[in-house]
């Protein structure tokens, strides 16, 4: 393992990573969640599944400048650990820990309070 999650404390530091090294990065931030969920609750299956989706985004446009809005909040587990709750993480869904969601109140990368599918749209559209 390369250790580069270890370097991100948010997008900015992605930014500087090669695009080689993208797929390094997800199998970290992959290995990352499943090492936390799997010694606390959480939702592995939506994270996991879009950890590539994820690093692309917070890679390719200027956030938190650029909104990004989730669609369904379980999906957010590597966009909160790449914008600076990664020291925290493992307070996730825990009394006085992280929001298992996106939360406006927690970070400026968290655009919208999202909880459950299909509300995206409409938040977007405003």
């Amino acid at each position: 393992m390369s250790n580069l999650l270890r370097h991100i404390n948010d997008p900015s530091d992605l930014r500087q990573l090669d695009m080689q090294q993208l797929p390094l990065l997800a199998d970290e931030l992959r290995e990352f969640i499943i090492n936390i969920v799997a010694t606390k609750e959480g939702h592995l299956g939506a994270s996991l599944g879009v950890v590539e989706l994820t690093i692309a985004l917070h890679y390719v446009f200027n956030t938190p400048h650029d909104i990004l809005i989730w669609d369904v909040g379980h999906q957010a587990y590597g966009h909160k650990i790449i914008t600076g709750r990664k020291a925290v993480f493992h307070t996730n869904r825990q009394f006085g820990g992280l929001s298992g969601f996106p939360k406006r109140e927690e970070s400026p990368y968290d655009a919208f309070g999202v909880g459950h599918s299909s509300t995206s749209i409409s938040a977007a559209l405003g």
